[in-house]
């Protein structure tokens, strides 16, 4: 670095696009090429969707990097242990006032991995031959984002099933984005134990492998089963008919009941008493 004989400051990095791993250590190099000023005014700052912030500041590291980055001579942010949310740009500003071009900047653009966790995997427990299945696969922990791939029985399914012998005959289609599988038309052969691994540049995770059953469908039996009740339905039409025929349903009158009252005659008045049916009368005489 030099500070004589010079009348602008010039900055310069090693590297423009750096990364990481989390709880790594990371250098972002802030270079002084050349310089007049001897003691210029250093800042760094931490540039998101929200707005810049600043992480180094009149001499002290600031911000969410204060106990976890320190600056080494002359103007370098070392990050001593990296977590996701250090993913942002930084920018690097000098001042030097004794310097005909008195400011200088470099933007440096910092990535930390995460190794994704273990994805979330659903896979049907039983299927019927011929009809559709779908299978998934999820995890959101990871950085960058995660790929997905699909095995069977511990060996991984191709994208495109004809550039396998071994899935040649399936129907299936696999979004490495997504993490879903799809088959079209489930075969016999496509029973077996699936389970899943979400990978990124930092590492992978796996879920446990869960067995999907294929089984056939019992056309002669569903047919049967139709018929035994379409059976017992009639069975039970016809009885009910021929109830009806013969009077079952019918309504009944008690006998008791069954009687008239009688019309009075002159002089005799009828006084139902507490028994049912049983009649008195009294007599009135008129005189």
């Amino acid at each position: 670095m030099r500070y004589f004989n010079v009348l602008a400051v010039v900055l310069r990095t090693n590297n423009e696009s750096p990364w990481t791993d989390e709880f790594d250590k990371i250098e972002l190099s802030c270079l002084i090429e050349s310089i007049s000023t001897l003691n210029p005014r250093i800042e760094w700052k931490k540039i998101k969707n929200e707005g810049p912030s600043y992480v180094y500041f009149d001499k002290k590291v600031s911000g969410d990097l204060e106990n976890r980055a320190v600056i080494r001579e002359p103007a370098t942010l070392v990050i001593t242990n990296a977590t996701r949310s250090d993913t942002a740009k930084y920018r690097c500003e000098v001042t030097a006032p004794d310097d005909q071009k008195s400011f200088d900047e470099i933007v440096i653009d910092l990535t930390v991995r995460v190794k994704p966790v273990m994805p979330k995997c659903s896979v049907p427990k039983s299927v019927p031959v011929g009809k559709s299945a779908e299978l998934s696969c999820l995890e959101e922990e990871g950085f960058p984002k995660s790929q997905y791939q699909w095995f069977k029985n511990k060996e991984e399914i191709p994208d495109d099933p004809k550039s396998s012998s071994k899935f040649l005959n399936s129907s299936y289609t696999l979004n490495a984005d997504s993490g879903t599988l799809n088959f079209i038309a489930v075969r016999k052969e496509d029973a077996g134990e699936y389970h899943c691994r979400a990978k990124n540049d930092a590492g992978y995770a796996e879920c446990p492998a869960q067995t999907m059953e294929v089984y056939d469908i019992d056309i002669v039996g569903i047919i049967l089963g139709v018929l035994v009740v379409v059976v017992v339905l009639l069975c039970i039409t016809v009885g009910i008919c021929c109830a009806y025929k013969k009077g079952y349903f019918s309504g009944q009158k008690q006998a008791g009941n069954n009687y008239k009252v009688p019309s009075k005659g002159d002089g005799v008045d009828y006084v139902r008493t507490d028994d049912e049916g049983d009649f008195r009368h009294k007599s009135s005489f008129v005189i």
